[in-house]
């Protein structure tokens, strides 16, 4: 009588259709992963802003409030690099990376508005763009009296990061007596000053960043 047993060969033969199989299952388990991934768009891409595209509400803000258009596209380039989306982790929000309750409020203040704007607001950048501007317009205000167009613009960029009082205490507490230190100086010395005095490492670094910008533009 014949064993019902299978052989050892056919055993094998089982084993290696069985790994086959699982091979397969898993190649096309790959195959079909891939192509779901292929479709998605990848979360850090690299997208081109075009700083052209917001050209003449620059120039519109700039006549406006009476800014510098070249600093306002230049900090917009430092700030977000023409991203309208861009958000910092501190809420920060679009082309001018301004805060709806800090720099937001006062931009409305300088505007005669009450309150301040919404996030929703600072997403658009046309209100971004006035907004920054009048913001600005406002450091440039608490900064009156800054003789040297090269000087104010140095010292709006400091401002803009860590405000105007901020700026004007490293030269000393009493604001006349401070702005007319800062009058004394060439811009190159208040670059230095500020470099060498200012409590915020940030400030310079900032200065800096923006500068080089606005001489490229």
């Amino acid at each position: 009588m014949l064993s019902q047993r299978p052989t050892e060969t056919t055993a094998r033969s089982t084993m290696k259709l069985t790994l086959l199989a699982k091979s397969r299952l898993i190649m096309i388990s790959l195959v079909l992963l891939l192509a779901g991934c292929a479709g998605e768009k990848p979360r850090n891409s690299s997208y081109h802003y075009e700083p052209r595209s917001y050209q003449s509400t620059i120039e519109e803000a700039a006549a406006q409030y009476g800014v510098d258009k070249k600093l306002i596209t230049a900090m917009i380039q430092v700030e977000s690099s023409f991203n309208p989306g861009a958000v910092s982790k501190s809420n920060a929000i679009g082309l001018m990376q301004l805060k709806a309750h800090t720099a937001g409020c006062d931009a409305y203040r300088f505007k005669g508005k009450r309150g301040c704007p919404d996030d929703d607001d600072l997403r658009d950048p046309q209100i971004n763009i006035d907004l920054g501007t009048a913001y600005l317009a406002s450091l440039q205000r608490q900064l009156s009296g800054i003789y040297n167009p090269v000087t104010l613009r140095y010292a709006t960029e400091v401002a803009y990061v860590n405000g105007a009082g901020a700026l004007l205490r490293t030269f000393s507490s009493d604001r006349q007596k401070a702005v007319s230190m800062i009058n004394n100086l060439s811009p190159e010395a208040f670059n230095w000053h500020v470099r060498q005095h200012h409590p915020s490492p940030q400030a310079p670094r900032y200065m800096a960043k923006v500068e080089a910008a606005y001489n490229q533009l």
